[in-house]
């Protein structure tokens, strides 16, 4: 995050999941991930469509070159399949800090303990060695699912942006901006682990 330590593609590893650098060669994978439960049918989110799955992994890939994304493509450890998408996005080196964000899962692997190791792995590397002072999520006010998760992994809540973005579909979209800054991260740390470790096995 700074000039010392530099946001560049890593691999991020847990009990669970794998984050792995984002590359075209996920596309089929990441096409039928899509297809698990037809995400893209979700009118108040952004998944895409397995045949523009290929235009978004580039969209994806031009922002990393840009420098103000980080994307990865979600791989289950039991099975290896790929079951999602998550960045790192709206990267503020100047601030130290960053947003977790255009994230989405297949529908077999929510409701499991794969999007909570996810976010894990993602928060410490983000304050354990990018030293952010902050990581944002956000979402539509609608998405009950996604702003439960968030406040799940308890971060706060900081306001909702009105009529702060266009959908695809014309729609106009309130955004909920939630954060976990530094100071609250031992804590947070401590309380997914202790999340992750009273799952069991068969919904992890």
């Amino acid at each position: 995050m700074s000039a010392n330590v530099p946001i560049a593609p890593v691999t991020l590893s847990g009990s669970l999941v794998r984050l792995e650098p984002l590359s075209m060669h996920h596309l089929a994978d990441l096409r039928a991930a899509a297809a698990d439960g037809e995400l893209w049918k979700l009118w108040y989110t952004s998944v895409p469509h397995p045949d523009k799955m290929e235009a978004e992994i580039e969209r994806r890939l031009g922002l990393q070159e840009k420098g103000s994304m980080l994307p990865f493509t979600i791989r289950r450890q039991d099975t290896g399949a790929i079951c999602g998408m998550t960045t790192y996005m709206n990267i503020d080196a100047v601030n130290m800090r960053v947003e977790i964000g255009s994230t989405w899962y297949a529908r077999s692997a929510q409701r499991t303990g794969i999007n909570t190791e996810a976010k894990l792995l993602l928060l410490q590397y983000a304050f354990e060695a990018l030293r952010c002072i902050a990581v944002e999520f956000r979402t539509h006010w609608v998405n009950r699912q996604s702003r439960a998760a968030i406040e799940r992994l308890g971060a706060k809540q900081d306001g909702v942006l009105r009529n702060h973005i266009r959908m695809p579909d014309g729609t106009l979209r309130d955004t909920v901006v939630y954060s976990i800054i530094e100071s609250e991260w031992p804590t947070i740390k401590r309380h997914l682990q202790y999340l992750l470790s009273r799952m069991e096995p068969a919904s992890c």
